[in-house]
C-alpha cells in the first residue's frame, strides 16, 4: 500500500509514505499536512485535500510514495508488478 484515501471526511484526506526528513519538512510548512493518521508517523503523512497543496505537488508526493513502497518489494514482486503494468 502506498496511499490510503479517506472519502468520508470533508474535505477528503490522503495518507502517503514519505522519507522521514521530507515528512518533517512538509508538516512544518503546511497546515494541511500532518503526521500519518493511524500510521507510523515517522514514515507517513496525511494530507487534507483542502487546496493548500498544488495538484502537481500532490502528484509528485504520490509518485514518490509509490516508489518508496516498490523499492522495498522483493525482486520477484517488482517483476510481477512491472509485468502487470504492460
Amino acid at each position: 500500500m502506498f496511499a490510503l484515501v479517506s472519502q468520508k471526511d470533508d474535505p477528503p484526506r490522503v495518507t502517503l509514505k514519505c522519507a522521514p526528513a521530507d515528512g518533517e519538512l512538509l508538516v512544518s510548512q503546511y497546515e494541511s499536512v500532518t503526521p500519518g493518521y493511524y500510521m507510523n508517523k515517522k514514515h507517513w503523512i496525511t494530507i487534507t485535500l483542502d487546496g493548500e497543496l498544488p495538484e502537481g505537488m500532490l502528484t509528485d508526493l504520490a509518485s514518490r510514495s509509490h516508489e518508496l513502497v516498490v523499492s522495498k518489494l522483493t525482486k520477484a514482486d517488482r517483476n510481477r508488478l512491472e509485468q502487470g503494468a504492460e
